[in-house]
């Protein structure tokens, strides 16, 4: 592992060629219960060029009428999230230096016109728990900055199976993805990225 900027730590090929297979396979399960879905920004209303679905026992959403909030249920058919994925787990258990379990798996779908601007993942009561990232399919180029919008950027790749933790002093860091670099990775035969973030959403 290393710690690219103090608290952002990178596990490059943390999951094996098999358990990305294995995890893209729970993940096809997951979006049977719970399908992709399109948030909205709030006020504006204007479409992310992410799609998306939530694992856990809250999810996170967003639209124009009540804006970034986590809720036990998908915004369209109402049902509560499908668990988190077991190799998921596995990765916050591995990583993330706290005692409590994750309460929301985000799970972001990128194909290879989407992008994600700088911005910090506030939308939690806890913000002492980490949030864990994994990495499946194409290769993106991943931007770290600071905890003001103006601070300094730092950029690098993140393969499909790279593993990485937002922690301390990075918990709050702007961060976002640049661009999808399509055709890095034969995992996803459609091509595109998808992202995992595992979050403790309220404090225990």
């Amino acid at each position: 592992m290393h710690e690219i900027v103090p608290g952002l730590i990178y596990a490059p090929g943390y999951l094996t060629r098999e358990e990305q297979h294995d995890l893209v396979a729970d993940l096809r399960e997951a979006v049977k219960a719970a399908p992709l879905f399109t948030p909205r920004m709030p006020r504006t209303g204007k479409e992310f060029s992410v799609r998306m679905t939530n694992c856990g026992a809250l999810g996170w959403v967003s639209d124009r009428e009540n804006g970034y909030r986590y809720q036990p249920t998908h915004p369209d058919t109402g049902a509560p999230w499908p668990a988190i994925p077991r190799l998921a787990q596995r990765a916050w258990d591995d990583l993330a230096p706290y005692k409590h379990p994750p309460e929301a798996c985000l799970v972001n779908f990128y194909d290879a016109s989407a992008r994600m601007g700088l911005h910090q993942d506030r939308d939690e009561n806890d913000f002492d728990a980490p949030v864990v990232s994994l990495s499946l399919g194409d290769t993106c180029l991943f931007r770290i900055g600071g905890t003001e919008r103006k601070a300094p950027t730092k950029s690098f790749k993140l393969q499909s199976g790279d593993a990485m933790m937002l922690s301390g002093p990075a918990r709050l860091a702007f961060h976002g993805v640049d661009r999808i670099m399509g055709g890095t990775s034969t995992l996803l035969p459609q091509g595109g990225r998808l992202n995992l973030t595992l979050r403790r959403v309220n404090k225990a």
